[in-house]
């Protein structure tokens, strides 16, 4: 890869962290209220599970807007950052129920649910970058 190339893959990600600090506050947001407000803190992982694929949608929005050159139809992009999302969806959902076995991290559940979407950060980008741009790298 040249200087320029790593440049660009490093603007994109700026670009990419940006957009889902933004999904992620959506997430978050939601996340947050579910426990507390409404099915309450024994059911972490369902809120986690309800809270994730909103934030999923308002990210696809802001990826198409704001990050990636679309190189495909809309509906197939879609559909295929969807199946993309899916993916991170279980991958969150597996891992934070499993951190959610932990005590520490059972205790400081934003934590651990800090810690999960960190791991599948890579895994959207990556997979989100081919969906929109045919391309990894």
């Amino acid at each position: 890869m040249s200087l320029q190339q790593v440049k660009n893959l490093l603007l994109l990600k700026v670009k990419y962290a940006s957009a889902s600090a933004i999904a992620t506050s959506v997430d978050y947001g939601l996340y947050l209220l579910l426990v507390y407000a409404w099915l309450g803190e024994e059911q972490k992982t369902w809120a986690n599970f309800i809270a994730y694929p909103i934030g999923v949608l308002v990210n696809f929005g802001l990826q198409k807007g704001y990050v990636f050159d679309m190189k495909r139809r809309l509906s197939t992009t879609f559909i295929f950052a969807m199946l993309v999302s899916a993916g991170g969806w279980v991958l969150n959902t597996v891992f934070f129920f499993g951190l959610m076995k932990i005590p520490f991290f059972n205790l400081y559940h934003v934590l651990g649910k800090l810690l999960v979407n960190a791991v599948v950060f890579f895994y959207n980008f990556y997979g989100k970058r081919y969906v929109f741009e045919k391309r990894f790298f």
